[in-house]
């Protein structure tokens, strides 16, 4: 690996980058392509609002103590111990989702490893201070992601897929790998940064009052922040703008799944979008250093704001159909399945057994495919003599049932099965374009912003990044949760994120003076 001036990258560069490798397999796994659609099936319909929710308090809470976290941190010899920390609470709450079946302990586990990973973020960004210079930040950053995407994400990604292809998507075996690897990928990567990475600059821990200390600390660089248009004026921009890039890795699969896109292909196009983002990101940081950082930043949220508008005509096309055909199917069994229960001695696994007929049949119509519709069959598990007499006479039943719904709803199927086909060309369109602009646009904010604040107390400026950050992520996808809810449709929700988008490209527009004389004054100061 080179840098822009042909020297090789120091071994404390290499093991901040490789903790970039190590970490994202969690924003891959966990967050963006399969646990969300693991989540999604067995909450059931509303699944997609409550890892809405969930998202969003982990996030809150980490936005709350991101500033207080970041004073502690630039004290002498401490951020690294709050860094190692953050670490094994995400790695090993990861993990514990693994042990786990039912949905609510899976959103708790995620929930409190989404702050391990979020708060080992805050201090991994502001080490960037101390393991290189200003010239270099934007290629040590660009380098970070760019081998996050083709290693962390990619490799353990693609086994992860590879299972599930292997043991089918619903396979317990095959869900907890991709789980577990990532905590055991996560930890073993980051090793080298344990060893090597040190904290460089740094304030000294005050002798008395440690905590009253702190908070004056934060207080004054709220203060400091306030007073500088220029940092105000970015740090608002990455609020809104950065709340879109975290709400769209957050939500997309859940998106996806929400309007019936396969899982295996939305993962699959996800993948795409990592192979993508490794040269783009590194791309990225040399675009910023050719057209200035800011009009980079402007054309990846321009970007953006296409991903959200492809992914509103996406949803809201679909939606129709897909409420057509649940409506139908509904309505063409509902008498059936009130009197089946009834008529077994096992009523519990009856339920369970025609809540399963039901998903695995809608799945075949769409698939259109003979064979797999056929495939389809009401069974109990350890059913009795009894109950194996009825289930035979059910499943006729249903047959007969099915028959007559295909006969009177070809129109409806055949209309869901195209809709699906053109969304998912869509999905594959926008992971094509994440991919172009994601790894980017938070390298370069993460570096631009390491070279405007003053590195001794980089934690702290980080933790007010953060927080900025953070409450970005806890409103996109409230916001997502909350209109989709409200109005029936989650491709309405898409909306909001698109206007924070526009909202954050408007305020760095405005920025560019502000931003200008910043940057001078800091090369001014040497800092």
């Amino acid at each position: 690996m080179q840098t822009d001036k042909g020297k090789r990258f120091t071994l404390q560069e290499k093991s901040w980058i490789l903790y970039d490798w190590a970490n994202s397999v969690y924003a891959t796994n966990i967050m963006a392509a399969i646990f969300p659609t693991i989540f999604v099936s067995f909450v059931g319909k509303d699944g997609d609002y409550w890892w809405g929710l969930g998202t969003s308090l982990a996030t809150l809470l980490v936005a709350l103590l991101s500033p207080i976290l970041g004073a502690i941190a630039d004290y002498k010899g401490m951020k690294k111990k709050l860094f190692t920390l953050f670490l094994l609470i995400g790695a090993g709450f990861t993990a514990t989702i693994a042990l786990t079946n039912d949905w609510h302990m899976m959103l708790i586990g995620y929930m409190i490893s989404h702050i391990g990973f979020s708060g080992a973020n805050l201090f991994y960004d502001s080490f960037l201070t101390d393991i290189t210079t200003n010239e270099r930040m934007d290629k040590v950053s660009s380098w970070g992601y760019a081998m996050g995407y083709i290693g962390g994400s990619t490799i353990p990604f693609v086994l992860s897929i590879g299972m599930l292809l292997w043991l089918g998507y619903g396979s317990p075996i095959a869900q907890k790998f991709s789980i577990l690897i990532t905590s055991l990928w996560w930890l073993g990567f980051s090793i080298p940064f344990l060893k090597n990475v040190h904290q460089v600059h740094y304030i000294e821990r005050p002798k008395h009052n440690l905590l009253g200390q702190t908070f004056q600390n934060v207080i004054k660089t709220a203060r400091e922040i306030a007073l500088r248009k220029g940092l105000l004026l970015f740090i608002l921009a990455y609020f809104f703008y950065i709340d879109g890039v975290g709400t769209i890795i957050s939500i997309s699969t859940a998106y996806g799944t929400a309007l019936g896109l396969g899982a295996v292909g939305m993962i699959l196009a996800l993948l795409v979008t990592q192979i993508v983002a490794m040269p783009c990101s590194i791309l990225f940081g040399k675009l910023s250093h050719r057209i200035s950082t800011r009009k980079a930043l402007l054309i990846g949220i321009a970007v953006y704001m296409l991903i959200c508008s492809v992914g509103f005509v996406m949803g809201f096309t679909l939606e129709p159909h897909q409420d057509a055909f649940e409506s139908a199917y509904t309505a063409a069994f509902a008498a059936v399945e009130e009197s089946i229960p009834a008529s077994f001695a096992d009523q519990q696994g009856a339920r369970g057994a025609l809540d399963t007929y039901h998903k695995d049949m809608k799945g075949a119509l769409l698939r259109g495919k003979a064979e797999d519709i056929t495939a389809v069959t009401f069974t109990i598990k350890d059913a009795s003599a009894d109950d194996l007499i009825i289930q035979e006479e059910v499943n006729q039943t249903l047959s007969q049932q099915l028959a007559s719904y295909q006969k009177e709803n070809t129109t409806t199927i055949s209309g869901y099965q195209q809709a699906i086909s053109r969304s998912t060309i869509m999905f594959w369109s926008m992971a094509i374009l994440v991919g172009t602009v994601q790894g980017g646009i938070q390298a370069v904010s993460r570096s631009y912003f390491g070279k405007l604040v003053p590195k001794e107390r980089s934690n702290e400026f980080f933790g007010f990044f953060d927080i900025f950050g953070k409450f970005a992520t806890f409103i996109g996808p409230l916001l997502y949760a909350l209109i989709g809810t409200a109005t029936g449709r989650s491709s309405f929700g898409t909306l909001a994120l698109l206007t924070l988008f526009m909202i954050g490209f408007i305020i760095l527009i405005c920025a560019k003076k502000p931003l200008q004389e910043l940057e001078r004054q800091r090369v001014a100061e040497g800092t």
